[in-house]
């Protein structure tokens, strides 16, 4: 089949993030500038550079509370800076928890009782026992065709790693099976890595 998003699909469900899978999840830790922390996962989530390290996430709705957008991106609208936590299969029922529209003053560590630590280079919250955790500074929020659509961009300035997470030198993803984001309500988990050599490697 062929469809023009702008004409709709036909199909019972949207596609978009079916065809576009997996997703790796980053569950976005925030600080309000009232003090107020706040975490969410958001799945349009990647790394973009190597040097200096740079990671992206998208917010695609938003809240009456918030000035047409959610309280992730209002809270790094105003303080600058937020940390990226990966999320553990072990971790998928605690990570659904703190997706619903909660209100702000909603601390989701402590609904989802999350253990709840602290960033080394930025005041933000992170999440304690996660796999790995980046810290990010934010260097730009660029705002997206559409309604609520925001793209938020930050340096990565400091970098936690569960200690049973590397085998020997390398982080193993294989320790912890990252959860993916599929289409409609579906996910995944990585269980299974395999090599490739570039051409003239």
């Amino acid at each position: 089949m062929f469809y023009e998003p702008k004409n709709g699909h036909d199909l019972p469900h949207n596609p978009f993030n079916a065809i576009v899978s997996p997703r790796p999840i980053g569950w976005i830790a925030t600080r309000g500038a009232d003090g107020q922390d706040n975490l969410a996962p958001y799945s349009f989530f990647n790394a973009v550079a190597y040097v200096p390290p740079q990671v992206m996430f998208a917010s695609t709705s938003s809240k009456p509370d918030r000035d047409g957008t959610k309280d992730s991106v209002a809270n790094i609208r105003d303080t600058g800076v937020f940390a990226v936590n990966v999320v553990e299969y072990a971790a998928r029922d605690v990570m659904n928890q703190t997706s619903g529209s909660w209100d702000r003053e909603t601390d989701e560590f402590a609904l989802a009782g999350i253990d709840k630590g602290e960033c080394e280079t930025i005041n933000c919250p992170r999440v304690l026992n996660a796999p790995a955790t980046l810290e990010c500074k934010l260097t730009q929020i660029i705002q997206l065709p559409g309604e609520a659509n925001f793209a938020v961009f930050g340096e990565v300035t400091g970098v936690h790693i569960r200690d049973n997470c590397l085998v020997d030198g390398k982080f193993d993803v294989t320790t912890f099976q990252p959860l993916t984001r599929l289409g409609y309500r579906d996910y995944s988990a990585i269980r299974e890595v395999f090599s490739l050599q570039r051409p003239g490697e």
